[in-house]
C-alpha cells in the first residue's frame, strides 16, 4: 500500500514519554523498586508465562469491567501502558472509555484505543463508529484492532477466510487515516489459526498465550504485545485485569513511543511515510 501523503509525526507522545518514564522512574527510585523490575501479580499463574513476568515493560488492558481505575496509582506501581476499550462493531461505546482516556493522559500513562470487530455489520460501518467516537490524539499509542469470532455475543456469523480479510483490511486503513497511526492488531488463537495465519501485515501484532509462549502457539510469528494473563493483580486497578508485556527493552519502548513502531520493522516501514520519529 502505498500512500500519497506523509502520517503526523510523534513529537507530542515522544515529549509526553520522556516526562512519564522520568517521573515514574523518580516514584519507583524513591519506593525502593525499579523502573523496570519484574512485576507480580496474579491470581492464577502458569508456568508457561514465567518469562513475561520478568519482561521489563508491562502494561494492562481494560474495560467497562475494570470500573473506576487510578491510573496514577498503577503507573506509579510499574505499569508503563493502558490499551482501553472504546468501540464495538456499529453502535457500541464502552461506557467508561471518555473517562479512562482522559484520566490516563492526566497520569501520564502512555494509552491507545481498541475497536472490537463484529461480524454482523458491514466493515465500513464500524470504521465509521470507530472515527466518530475515539480522538485522533497525537499523544496518544497506535489503535488497535481486536479480532477473535465473536463466540460470547448475539452475533454467531463466521465470515469466509477471503470475506473477514477484506474487512480486516478495510478497517486497519480507516483506523491508520484517522489516527495517522499505523493500528496494532489484537488476537487469539482461533482466530488467528483460521484467518490470520500465513498471511502479510504491515501491522504489529498483539498476541493472547496465556499458557505458553506466543511463538509456541501463533507458528513464530512476530509479536510485539503479548497478553499473558487476564488474571492479573495491579495495584489502583478493583478486581482482576488483563496483563501484558512489550517485547523489547526501554531503549525499545521508548523508540515505539516516538514512532509509533515496532523498532525491528521500522526500516521497511519508513518509505511509506510510516514510523516518523519525533524531530
Amino acid at each position: 500500500m502505498v500512500f500519497s501523503r506523509p502520517f503526523p509525526s510523534y513529537s507530542a507522545i515522544a515529549k509526553g514519554a520522556v516526562a512519564a518514564l522520568l517521573a515514574g522512574f523518580v516514584v519507583a527510585c524513591s519506593s525502593g523498586g525499579g523502573l523496570y523490575g519484574p512485576i507480580q501479580g496474579d491470581n492464577r499463574p502458569h508456568s508457561g508465562v514465567d518469562r513475561a513476568r520478568g519482561m521489563p515493560v508491562q502494561g494492562i488492558d481494560v474495560a467497562r469491567y475494570q470500573e473506576n481505575i487510578d491510573f496514577r496509582t498503577a503507573f506509579q506501581s510499574g505499569i508503563h501502558f493502558v490499551f482501553m476499550k472504546a468501540t464495538e462493531g456499529k453502535d457500541y461505546l464502552d461506557p467508561n472509555f471518555r473517562t479512562n482516556w482522559v484520566r490516563a493522559r492526566d497520569a501520564g500513562m502512555p494509552r491507545g484505543a481498541y475497536h472490537f470487530m463484529t461480524w454482523c455489520s458491514l466493515a465500513s460501518e464500524q470504521a465509521a463508529w470507530f472515527v466518530a467516537n475515539v480522538p485522533n490524539d497525537p499523544d496518544a499509542l497506535p489503535p488497535v484492532l481486536d479480532l477473535e469470532w465473536n463466540n460470547h455475543s448475539s452475533c454467531k456469523n463466521k465470515p469466509s477466510r477471503a470475506d473477514a480479510l477484506e474487512k480486516i483490511r478495510l478497517m486497519l486503513d480507516v483506523m491508520e487515516r484517522h489516527t495517522g497511526k499505523l493500528p496494532l492488531i489484537y488476537t487469539d488463537m482461533n482466530f488467528h489459526r483460521d484467518v490470520l495465519e500465513g498471511e502479510y501485515f504491515p501491522n504489529a501484532f498483539w498476541l493472547r498465550s496465556t499458557a505458553a509462549e506466543p511463538h509456541e502457539r501463533y507458528s513464530n510469528r512476530t509479536w510485539t504485545f503479548w497478553q499473558w494473563t487476564q488474571t492479573g493483580v495491579v495495584r489502583g486497578v478493583r478486581g482482576e485485569v488483563d496483563r501484558n508485556a512489550y517485547y523489547g527493552d526501554q531503549n525499545d519502548w521508548l523508540t515505539f513511543l516516538q514512532t509509533g513502531c515496532d523498532p525491528r520493522a521500522i526500516a521497511a516501514l519508513a518509505p511509506s511515510g510510516r514510523c516518523q520519529a519525533a524531530k
